[in-house]
C-alpha cells in the first residue's frame, strides 16, 4: 500500500483535523486515518475530491509532482 504524506501535511497546515476532513469526505475517521497512513488505498473519487479540496493536482498528492 502507498503512504500519503502529502495528504497528512496538508492537513495540518490547513489546521484541520482528521475528523474533519472524514465529515468533508463522508467517510469515518478510522478510514479517514488508514488513508492518510496508507493502510488502506484512497479510491481515485476520494482522491479527486481531496485534491479539489486543497486546490491542487491529485499528481501532487500523490508525490509525482512537487508542482501543487
Amino acid at each position: 500500500m502507498p503512504h500519503y504524506p502529502r495528504v497528512r501535511a496538508l492537513r495540518e497546515d490547513s489546521d484541520l483535523r482528521q475528523q474533519d476532513l472524514a465529515e468533508y469526505l463522508q467517510c469515518t475517521q478510522v478510514c479517514y486515518s488508514y488513508y492518510e497512513n496508507g493502510q488502506r488505498d484512497i479510491p481515485t473519487d476520494v482522491l479527486i475530491r481531496l485534491a479539489r479540496f486543497y486546490h491542487t493536482s491529485t499528481d501532487y498528492l500523490l508525490g509525482l509532482t512537487d508542482r501543487k
